[in-house]
């Protein structure tokens, strides 16, 4: 069987040169006459594996010594309680809403202290990124927090928010490595894997040293510390292995595109194509501001639910996946990760065009 353009938004569509990778050496890696999934994570081989993965990673995005990579478990949503019992000294923090993951988040922070809303796009169905420019930044708190590309909502903080000196912890799940960035103007960035990294049940996490110390909200667990983990090299229990290899393979995968200054401009390229078609088409319409557009997340309705899940029937027939979009927005979505080679895109816009002749009014 052929595969399918899958522009699910997580778990999303992988390299095909890494599932090739992986698949030959599932029952023997390297000569060690056992798969990746086999093997102790106290193992030298294994320890060979996670070391490569963190160094690849540091050199993609230039992380500066001062900052950790932990990889962790638990997902992006664990991160949501992770970050104010580490990081929530004053008990205070100021959080941008721009969609159901900042939402959750949100509400998990007021939990553990004073949490608030300083800015929202909820009153437009987080259709757009709020100006950040002046936000009434609380000075007791101990961070802002940001989740920096919106997958159900298709929106993107292209311009980071100004937070008054304090720091900024951003969820990057779906737009992680899709583009160069400056790890200095954050505090603490996570990110779940599969978006654009590798299979789920693992966390990229980017902390700055200074940040991680036994200071913690009183009944933090063990787990939950960051300190914990930094101090083990993600290995204080044993971490989702296989995972962790599979995101390895994708960062050397990335490397082999030229890094991630050609991954924008790629990325760039894709999504052109369908923001071009979406912006001319009589049928279809995208939900965001032309502004605050994503890369990674394509929202797009016809503004009639029948015709909507007659598309979303008609394109899975014709071999492309998860197109419908979430149930908050409706419509179509297509996440268009690192992964998804251009041609992807090209036929899905070709199918969207025979749609409409087909069906337009």
């Amino acid at each position: 069987m052929s595969r399918v353009y899958n522009f699910s938004a997580g778990p999303a569509t992988l390299p095909e040169e890494v599932l090739a990778e992986a698949a030959q050496e599932m029952l023997d890696y390297k000569g060690t006459g056992m798969s990746v999934m086999e093997m102790s994570h106290r193992s030298k081989a294994y320890q060979s594996i996670i070391d490569t993965a963190e160094a690849d990673l540091r050199e993609l995005l230039n992380i500066p010594e001062n900052y950790k990579v932990l990889f962790l478990q638990g997902g992006a949503s664990q991160q949501f309680a992770m970050v104010p019992m580490n990081l929530m000294k004053n008990k205070v923090a100021d959080y941008i809403v721009t969609g159901q993951w900042a939402k959750k988040a949100f509400s998990e922070a007021k939990l553990y202290g004073t949490a608030n809303a300083v800015a929202s796009s909820a009153d437009k169905t987080f259709s757009y990124i709020p100006d950040c420019s002046d936000l009434p930044i609380d000075e007791n708190a101990d961070y802002v927090y940001i989740c920096e590309n919106n997958t159900i909502y298709g929106t993107k903080f292209w311009k980071l928010p100004n937070t008054k000196g304090k720091l900024l912890v951003a969820d990057q799940s779906s737009c992680f490595l899709s583009e160069p960035v400056d790890v200095t103007k954050y505090g603490l960035i996570f990110a779940g894997a599969q978006k654009n990294v590798g299979p789920a049940g693992t966390v990229i996490v980017i902390i700055r040293e200074d940040l991680i110390s036994e200071d913690v909200l009183e009944g933090t667990p063990t787990m939950l510390r960051y300190k914990t983990h930094a101090d083990a090299g993600s290995l204080y229990n044993t971490p989702p292995t296989y995972g962790i290899y599979i995101c390895g393979k994708v960062f050397q995968w990335l490397k082999r595109q030229g890094g991630l200054a050609a991954m924008k401009e790629y990325n760039e390229k894709k999504a052109k194509i369908l923001y071009d078609f979406l912006d001319q088409s009589k049928l279809f319409k995208g939900t965001v501001v032309k502004e605050d557009r994503s890369l990674m997340n394509v929202p797009f309705i016809t503004g009639d639910a029948d015709l909507d899940a007659q598309f979303v029937k008609e394109s899975k027939e014709a071999g492309f996946e998860n197109l419908k979009g979430h149930r908050t927005v409706g419509g179509m979505r297509a996440s268009i990760y690192n992964a998804m080679p251009i041609e992807g895109v090209e036929k899905l816009v070709a199918f969207m065009d025979a749609f409409e002749k087909k069906n337009g009014r």
